[in-house]
C-alpha cells in the first residue's frame, strides 16, 4: 500500500503552539459542568490532531519519536527534579515502597524511556498494513488494513514511564492520546507533557496528539470516562480499585488491563537450579510490576521446594504457605500461614503465597480458582505436562520454563506497551502498536452494482 502522505497544514486557523492545554480552572471549587466542558475542549483537539496524525507517514511520526528521546534525555535534569517533588510528597504521605518504586525515575530509567522510543521508531509501522484482501468473482477488489483508533485515553497513577509509553506508541499508531496520570506523580507528569508536546511541535506534528487532564483532577478523570463520542477507547492501568472503578463507571468503551495475580506452578520433573533463578527472577527483580509472580504452586513429588524457599527467604521474601508447605520446610525457614486472602492477593511487595498441590489438574484448579488472567508459568522437564498447561490455562499469557517478568512489551520484542490486557476483545496480553490499531474495509470497482 502507498504509504499515507504527511499532513501539509493543521486542521483548524489554530496552530499547535496556539492549541496549548487549558489552564488551571479557578481555585474556587470548579462545578462539573466547568470540568466536562475543558475535558470536551481538550478531547475535541485531541479529535483534530488524530485527524493529522492519521495522514502521517512512518519517516515523520519516527522522527518525532526521536526528537522526544532526545529531548528526554536533554532536559533530564527538569524532569528527575519534577519527580523528586513527588517522590517526597508520597513519602511524607506514606505512600507504599511498591507504589514509590513505580513513582520513582532515575537517570537509568529516563535512559530506557528514551531507548524504548528508539526501540519503537525502528519497528514496522501497523498503520496501513493489510490484514486480508481478496478479488471477488465480480472483480471487486478488497482490502481490509490497520487503522488508527483516533483519541486514545489511559487513565493510570504513579506511573511516569507510562506517560511516555503510552505517548510513543500513539503516536507510532497514529493516535492521539489524552493522560490522566494521578496526583501522586502530578508534577513529573506535568514536566514530561510538557516535553512530549515540544518535541512534536518541533518536528511539525501537532502538539495536542499528546495532552493531559491531570489539571482538573479526579473530576477530570470522570469526565473523560463519560466523554463518549470525542474519546475512542479509554484504558485504564493500576490497581484493581483504579481499574474496577474505570469498567464500572466508563461510558466510553474501555479496555480493561488485569491485576496481576501471577502464579507459578513448580512441577515435580523441575530442574532445581533453573527453579531456584527463575522464581528469584520472577518475584525479586521489580516486585512492585504486575507481572511479578505472586503464588507458587509446588508439586507434593518436587524435591527442590527447599532450595526455593531458601534462596526466597535469603532474597527477602516473607513466604505465606499453607500447612503441606509448613510441614515440608526446613526449620531454618521461616513463614507466616497463608489464607484464602493470600491465595486472592497481588502483593506487589517482597511477599509469595506458596501452597501444595498433589498434581497438574490441582494446580489447574488453584489457577481458574484464583487468577486474575494475566500471567501463568510451569516450570517442567515434561513434555505432556508443559502441553497440557498450555492448553488448559485461560490467561493473556502463558509461559514455560521462563520468568513471568517476560509478559512485557519490551521484552516480547512490541517496543513498549499500553498495559497487559486481560480481557478477550480486540486485545489481549501486552498492548503494543498494532493493538492501537483498528481495522477498515476498502472495497474497490469499476462500476459493479449489486443484483
Amino acid at each position: 500500500m502507498t504509504e499515507a502522505l504527511i499532513p501539509q497544514a493543521p486542521e483548524t486557523p489554530n496552530d499547535a503552539r496556539q492549541a496549548a492545554p487549558m489552564p488551571e480552572l479557578k481555585n474556587m471549587g470548579p462545578s462539573t459542568a466547568d470540568v466536562e466542558a475543558a475535558v470536551h475542549a481538550i478531547a475535541d483537539r485531541s479529535r483534530q490532531a488524530a485527524r493529522s496524525m492519521s495522514r502521517a507517514n512512518r519517516a515523520w511520526k519516527d522522527r518525532g519519536l526521536r526528537a522526544i528521546a532526545a529531548a528526554l534525555l536533554e532536559r533530564k535534569a527538569q524532569i528527575l527534579a519534577a519527580n523528586s517533588t513527588d517522590v517526597a510528597a508520597g513519602k511524607t504521605n506514606g505512600t507504599s515502597a511498591a507504589m514509590l518504586d513505580r513513582l520513582t525515575l532515575t537517570e537509568n530509567r529516563i535512559q530506557g524511556l528514551a531507548a524504548a522510543l528508539e526501540n519503537l521508531a525502528n519497528l514496522p509501522d501497523p498503520v496501513g498494513n493489510v490484514v486480508r484482501g481478496q478479488t471477488l468473482p465480480n472483480g471487486l477488489r478488497l482490502r481490509q488494513i490497520n487503522v488508527p483508533l483516533g483519541v486514545v485515553a489511559a487513565i493510570y497513577e504513579a506511573r511516569p514511564n507510562v506517560t511516555v509509553d503510552i505517548a510513543g506508541l500513539g503516536l507510532k499508531s497514529g493516535n492521539a492520546v489524552i493522560l490522566r496520570g494521578g496526583t501522586a506523580a502530578a508534577a513529573t507528569n506535568a514536566a514530561l507533557v510538557a516535553v512530549l508536546r515540544d518535541a512534536l511541535e518541533s518536528v511539525g506534528l501537532p502538539a495536542d496528539a499528546v495532552q493531559s487532564v491531570d489539571q482538573y483532577g479526579r473530576e477530570g478523570a470522570n469526565a473523560l470516562m463519560r466523554a463518549r463520542g470525542r474519546v475512542d477507547v479509554l484504558i485504564p492501568r493500576g490497581g484493581r480499585d483504579l481499574i474496577q472503578s474505570v469498567v464500572t463507571n466508563a461510558k466510553v468503551p474501555v479496555i480493561e488491563t488485569g491485576e496481576g495475580n501471577v502464579h507459578i506452578f513448580l512441577d515435580a520433573s523441575a530442574d532445581e537450579h533453573m527453579a531456584v533463578e527463575i522464581l528469584l527472577n520472577a518475584k525479586t527483580q521489580r516486585p512492585s510490576v504486575c507481572n511479578t509472580v505472586e503464588t507458587l504452586l509446588v508439586h507434593s513429588a518436587s524435591t527442590v521446594l527447599p532450595a526455593v524457599a531458601t534462596a526466597l527467604r535469603a532474597a527477602g521474601v516473607t513466604l505465606h504457605v499453607d500447612a503441606r508447605i509448613r510441614a515440608a520446610l526446613p526449620a531454618s525457614v521461616d513463614s507466616v500461614p497463608a489464607t484464602d486472602q493470600d491465595w486472592a492477593t497481588e502483593y506487589m511487595d517482597l511477599d509469595l503465597a506458596v501452597a501444595m498441590v498433589d498434581s497438574l489438574d490441582d494446580a489447574v484448579r488453584h489457577i481458574r480458582t484464583w487468577s486474575t488472567g494475566h500471567t501463568e508459568a510451569i516450570l517442567t522437564n515434561d513434555l505432556g505436562n508443559a502441553e497440557r498447561f498450555i492448553a488448559e490455562i485461560d490467561s493473556a499469557a502463558v509461559i514455560v520454563n521462563a520468568s513471568t517478568r517476560f509478559t512485557d512489551g519490551g521484552e516480547l520484542g512490541l517496543g513498549a506497551e499500553v498495559g497487559i490486557s486481560t480481557q478477550k476483545l480486540h486485545a489481549r496480553g501486552p498492548m503494543g502498536l498494532t493493538e492501537l490499531t483498528t481495522t477498515k474495509w476498502i472495497v474497490q470497482g469499476e462500476g459493479q452494482i449489486r443484483s
